[in-house]
């Protein structure tokens, strides 16, 4: 003989791992974990970007104001260059191939558009070292006509921090006398002359000047890592955040499951008790109102 349950028999309390371990949670899981990868990985990628940022600090702040060397000191080879070398300042005596200047396209400064100066140091060792004379912002009628300010003439020592040379970019190529990038073999190859090609100079002094006004000269490279380090533990906590949502929706869909237990029911008692313990908008606005006017 069947018994038909009473009104007063609650149902059995679904346990945790009731629901948090099937399919459907599982998966749910399966996803949290891949984007928490994610969010590790992309964590990583910003402290690896902090970690370049501050060792190119620490090159500029060991580098830039020293003391210039011989460029054969720095560069004993035409082709090789030390990326801790950067921002070293290098002297080197020689005539400027004024015929066959460069323009670099493509070069902003202080969200204004231009390009910087490329002129080829024939050097007194009869080798071509590239020297990046400055910045010069875009022709006011949109034309790629330039006029390059003249450097000066004759016999020069230059002053001059040095950079690595940049790679090619798939798709933009040279167009005569206008480069997509400071491409130092490219250059050599338009010259003609044996040419430096781990490395250019960035210019800081003529002697004797130029008669004309030059390009604008390089700022100095900042000292900001940039904010790598909190997107870096916001990655991070985007991670964890993620963990902290599936549990919280597998115990709301537990406390739902469990609503009509016992437990449930005591439960739902007790907060409803809190909820009406607690003063209401009305009663707020009413006590502000007495305080007011008394």
């Amino acid at each position: 003989m069947n018994t038909v349950p009473t009104p007063s028999e609650a149902p059995e309390r679904v346990p945790w791992y009731a629901v948090a371990l099937t399919k459907r949670w599982l998966t749910y899981l399966l996803l949290t974990a891949i984007f928490a990868g994610t969010c590790i990985a992309l964590s990583t990628w910003q402290f690896n970007r902090r970690e370049e940022a501050q060792q190119e600090i620490s090159r500029v702040l060991s580098n830039y104001e020293a003391s210039p060397i011989t460029l054969s000191e720095a560069l004993p080879t035409l082709d090789t260059f030390d990326p801790d070398d950067k921002w070293i300042p290098v002297t080197v005596t020689g005539t400027y191939l004024s015929e066959d200047q460069f323009i670099v396209r493509s070069r902003p400064r202080e969200q204004q558009a231009g390009v910087e100066v490329l002129t080829p140091l024939l050097t007194d060792q009869g080798n071509v070292f590239v020297i990046n004379r400055g910045w010069l912002p875009v022709l006011p009628d949109g034309t790629e006509n330039y006029t390059f300010p003249a450097p000066p003439s004759g016999e020069v020592t230059v002053i001059a921090r040095l950079k690595a040379g940049e790679p090619a970019i798939p798709g933009r190529e040279a167009a005569g006398n206008q480069l997509a990038t400071i491409e130092l073999p490219l250059i050599a190859e338009s010259i003609g002359y044996p040419t430096y090609t781990g490395a250019y100079g960035v210019l800081d002094s003529e002697t004797p000047p130029p008669i004309e006004n030059p390009p604008l000269a390089a700022k100095k490279p900042s000292l900001d890592e940039g904010a790598h380090l909190s997107y870096a533990y916001q990655w991070i906590m985007f991670g964890l955040l993620a963990f902290i949502a599936l549990a919280w929706a597998i115990r709301n869909e537990l406390r739902i499951r469990n609503a009509e237990t016992d437990e449930g029911k005591a439960r739902e008692l007790k907060r409803q008790q809190k909820r009406a313990a607690q003063p209401t908008e009305e009663d707020i606005e009413d006590a502000l109102l007495d305080q007011a006017s008394r």
